[in-house]
């Protein structure tokens, strides 16, 4: 049995056909505790949606990134801050900067699909 994980889906939507929606929806069926953030939406099949990550009260095993990265760099120091133990860069939000600043900070990541990942065993 895999461990279950406390897994942050950041630009989480309730749109299913959206991969941060589908992410969500598959990290369930896997059994991890999903915690979407979003500060667009308050719910999402409901289950609360957080703001930000600030609002992120639990240790976090693995932060999945669904924003672009001119959404991200913005917030790369409360990404830092939050001190997951890994952040899965989704195609299409690799970020040199934030990259630059997990590896500074000691927190592991990698560019990646938490789909692929999860469907292959790799998560």
């Amino acid at each position: 049995m895999a461990t279950i994980e406390n897994v942050v889906v950041l630009g989480a939507s309730p749109d299913r056909e959206r991969y941060s929606n589908k992410a969500m929806q598959m990290l369930a069926g896997y059994g991890h505790r999903v915690i979407p953030v979003s500060p667009v939406y308050t719910a999402i099949d409901g289950k609360p949606v957080l703001p930000d990550l600030g609002a992120v009260d639990v240790p976090v095993d693995t932060l999945t990134l669904y924003l672009s990265p001119k959404r991200l760099l913005p917030i790369a120091g409360d990404i830092v801050r939050l001190r997951p133990k890994r952040v899965i860069f989704n195609p299409g939000t690799e970020t040199p900067e934030l990259q630059a600043a997990l590896t500074a900070a000691g927190i592991a990541w990698e560019e990646a699909c938490t789909l692929v990942m999860l469907r292959s065993g790799q998560f």
